[in-house]
């Protein structure tokens, strides 16, 4: 730091403070800041920005209230205060290195700030004031305030890779990554070291150190275990790993259940488990056994065993077939003939057995003793009775077991007894022989709704009786009419029945029912049915109808018709889609209204023709989807056309404006199918004028805008200055075409009267401002020499455009030549100045019949004398 004694240019005093900031409103992140300012000179806002900048810094924006209050502290008194480096662009406060927004929160106004002046966009800070010290004000930026800088501290290798440098009151530390510990954060977190796994092993990687952040390991089982757990562990920054250590399991083979094990026992070593890998099993099979499949068997890495699961099968004997006539019945111990099984033999019902009954199967696979034999028994022969015949069969011989006996009369006689006998196991018949005797037939009587007539010419009912069967009106004979009684006393025919006449079978009809009362059957003489129809259709005919005599309906069955709704005619701007089980717009048919694009559903979509004919909702409609409803602009006038109704779909709007305005955007704008308009509704502004800069010359300029500057119906009045006259109209108007209503106007100064040529001995000597002889011009007068003034040496051409005195005079010593040669200068004078005069008028009149064709002002700006000329006449 300079002394301020110091002969440099400038003061320039360094301290250094490092704050701890949690939230920046410039910037961002924390940081520690080293503090340079100077106040010798004081510096523009940009001045000090710049200077700044020279010093690799950037202007103090302040960040906390402790570093306000370090700032307040640190910087010297100075009555103009100091610089930040915070200005307001678009109205909005902002860093300057940045270009971020102040936050509000950590704006720092003095009271009744910051204020509204134009020009105040920089911010100051009240240093060591008495009151608001420390507070913001916002100033005109061309002050000469102090300039405070700051720049960081933190330096690249303050930390390690793995930390974000923060700046602390006094030092930094080092704000470590997740994972990473130590002063630096070089250091990776630990975790415990991992145990190791029984039949299995693992591949690590460790980028920070064995069992550190970010280290992973995988795991891999040894042949026959599977991985229990996650496959891969990754130490994480709280130091634990992620998952537990992961078990290798050792694979399991289908369980042998040694209780099942039959004929035989199994002898099994499980070096991990039982029936898992690398378990073996020994098979040893019982007397009587056979063994399938090798004798030792092992669990193999793939949880199968290997070569296969053995087993002990019984010894079979050979089958043991019965005997003709004869049964055999086993008890097996194990399978069918195998080793322990015991069978008995019998003979059946008319047999007697020779040999052993009973046999077993042996360990050698034969039977203990031959198989039995079966003979048949014999009955007594048989003599006829007398009128009959015997006839005998017999599957084993004529009066043997089984062998059966038929006796039979001769026609016209019947049997009385039993007409057949058999030889029976017992070696005897079953029945005695029967007794023929003449036979008769079973009565009869007439069929129901029918009659009976008979002729009887061997007695009631008796061989060779003859009846005739008739039926009632309605009912058709079924069956033979006569019947006879024959020499086998059996009717040669059954009665027939009187079944009533059959109409053609009726089916309900579809969507219906069918009930009928049948009093003589199914579909049938009488049977009257009525038919009924399901909910939502209705009977198209008549609901009765009955079988008559004549076998046909008395009226076919009516058919069940859907009930209709009313047709759906195709919506407006929409269209439906039906479904019709029972035909258009009939019972259970469901329709649903889809809208075209730009319209929307107004009701529910899906309707349903109900059992009542009627439709289960009312019949929706499709609106032009609404935009929302526009104004016509300021100063214009909106004309729409709306096919589907007010601001909907489809509706066009086109924008006018009003006689002195123009449009900004597009006329046109369309409601779309989204509901919005296809563009934003323009601007009617006013038309605008030139825009006039300034007021003429030496004058005044007053303008009033209705609209907006210099724009449609403005107007602007002219006046000039004390001296000068207007020379065109005082006032113009814009007008709707864009055009001021007349060409602008112009101060012109006053004119005085033209003082013409002296002569001699008075001389004239002129300055002339503005314009010959006009507002602000001075002659002065001097006398030859010899000659004294008599009267003012000097007249002012005022406001008015009257000269200040009158001409002066030049007196000679000699009264008489002086009073001769004032008297020619008089007539020379009054002669001279009676032609300029003249001069003047005809002028005038040529250069006032010149403006009038043009248009112009009747007054002129021409000078008598040429502008580069100061005249001075002399006598």
């Amino acid at each position: 730091m300079m002394s301020q004694g110091s002969s440099l240019h400038h003061r320039m005093l360094i301290a250094a403070l490092i704050v701890f900031v949690q939230d920046l409103s410039c910037g961002g992140g924390a940081q520690a800041w080293t503090y340079n300012y100077s106040i010798t000179p004081n510096r523009s806002w940009k001045e000090a920005s710049q200077w700044c900048q020279q010093h690799s810094a950037e202007m103090v924006t302040i960040q906390t209230q402790e570093e306000t209050d370090f700032i307040n502290n640190l910087l010297p008194l100075n009555s103009n205060y100091y610089w930040l480096g915070i200005h307001k662009e678009a109205g909005v406060w902002t860093c300057d290195g940045t270009k971020e927004k102040v936050k509000e929160h950590l704006q720092n106004w003095a009271s009744r700030e910051p204020d509204d002046y134009a020009g105040h966009d920089c911010v100051e800070i009240y240093i060591k004031r008495k009151k608001d010290t420390a507070k913001w004000n916002n100033e005109k930026c061309d002050k000469m305030k102090g300039t405070v800088c700051y720049s960081a501290s933190c330096k690249q290798d303050s930390c390690s890779a793995h930390a974000a440098c923060v700046e602390t009151v006094g030092s930094h530390t080092c704000q470590c990554h997740p994972g990473f510990v130590g002063q630096r954060c070089e250091e990776a977190v630990a975790c415990k070291a991992l145990t190791e796994s029984q039949q299995g092993s693992r591949n690590c990687f460790h980028p920070y150190g064995s069992n550190r952040f970010n280290s992973s390991c995988r795991f891999h089982c040894g042949l026959g275990f599977h991985l229990l757990g996650s496959p891969q562990l990754l130490c994480q920054s709280s130091g634990e790993w992620n998952h537990p250590v992961p078990l290798c399991q050792v694979k399991q083979c289908p369980v042998l259940n040694l209780t099942l094990v039959s004929g035989g026992s199994m002898n099994c070593s499980h070096p991990f488990a039982p029936d898992s890998y690398n378990s073996t099993c020994e098979l040893r099979c019982d007397e009587g056994y056979d063994r399938h499949g090798d004798s030792q068997i092992r669990c193999d890495h793939s949880g199968q065993w290997t070569p296969g699961v053995p087993a002990c099968t019984v010894k079979k004997c050979p089958p043991i077939f019965p005997p003709a006539a004869g049964n055999v019945t086993c008890v097996d111990a194990v399978e069918p003939f195998s080793f322990g099984s015991r069978c008995n033999v019998t003979c059946q019902e008319g047999y007697h057995l020779t040999g052993d009954s009973s046999l077993a199967c042996l360990a050698s696979g034969q039977w203990s003793k031959p198989t039995p034999a079966c003979t048949v028994v014999q009955c007594d022969g048989l003599e006829a009775p007398p009128h009959a015949s015997v006839q005998c069969q017999g599957p084993l011989g004529i009066h043997s077991y089984g062998s059966i006996c038929a006796v039979q009369c001769e026609e016209g006689f019947d049997l009385i007894g039993t007409n057949n006998t058999e030889c029976l196991s017992s070696g005897n018949w079953s029945h005695k022989l029967p007794v023929c005797r003449a036979k008769s037939c079973r009565g009869i009587s007439s069929p129901p709704h029918g009659s009976l007539l008979c002729t009887d010419p061997n007695g009631p009912l008796s061989f060779g009786s003859r009846c005739t069967s008739t039926c009632d009106e309605g009912f058709i004979l079924n069956g033979t009419a006569s019947t006879e009684c024959t020499s086998l006393g059996t009717w040669s025919a059954d009665v027939p029945r009187c079944l009533a006449g059959r109409c053609p079978p009726l089916n309900s009809p579809p969507h219906g029912s069918l009930s009928c009362s049948d009093p003589h059957g199914e579909f049938s003489f009488g049977s009257l049915c009525t038919s009924a129809c399901e909910e939502g259709f209705f009977l198209n005919g008549t609901a009765h109808t009955e079988c008559t005599s004549r076998g046909t309906w008395s009226a076919a069955v009516s058919d069940c018709l859907a009930k209709r709704c009313p047709s759906l005619g195709h919506p407006p701007n929409g269209s439906f889609s039906c479904s019709d089980p029972h035909g258009d717009f009939s019972f259970g048919s469901r329709c649903t209204l889809t809208c075209e694009e730009g319209f929307v559903l107004n009701g529910t979509a899906d309707t349903q023709c109900t059992s009542l004919g009627t439709w289960s909702k009312e019949t929706p409609r499709c609106s032009a989807k609404r935009c929302p409803a526009l104004n016509p602009p300021a100063h214009g006038s909106l004309l729409c056309s709306d096919p589907h109704g007010g601001f909907r779909f489809g509706s066009r709007c086109s924008s006018a404006c009003e006689e002195g305005f123009v449009l900004s955007g597009t006329a046109d704008t369309e409601c779309t199918s989204a509901g919005v308009w296809s563009r934003e509704m323009p601007h009617c502004l006013a038309t605008p004028c030139l825009r006039l800069a300034k007021a003429p010359q030496h004058g005044t300029m007053n303008c009033s805008h209705r609209f907006s500057p210099f724009s449609y119906n403005s107007r602007c009045d002219f006046a000039c200055k004390e001296g000068f006259w207007l020379r065109g109209t005082p006032n113009v108007t814009c007008n709707s075409l864009g055009h001021w209503s007349q060409e602008l106007p112009s101060c012109r100064p006053v004119q005085c009267k033209g003082i013409p040529a002296l002569s001699f001995p008075l001389s004239i000597n002129c300055s002339h401002p503005l314009e010959d002889f006009s507002f602000g011009s001075q002659c002065v007068f001097i006398c030859a020499a010899g000659f004294s003034l008599n009267g003012t040496k000097a007249v002012l051409c005022s406001s008015d455009g009257v000269w200040s005195d009158t001409l002066p005079k030049c007196v000679g010593d000699e009264t008489g030549v002086t009073d001769q040669r004032v008297g020619s200068a008089v007539w020379v004078y009054a002669v001279i100045t009676v032609c300029v005069l003249i001069g003047l008028v005809a002028l005038g009149l040529l250069i006032s019949t010149q403006f009038k064709k043009k248009g112009a002002p009747i007054m002129d700006d021409v000078k008598s004398w040429d502008e580069t000329e100061n005249p001075a006449f002399e006598f």
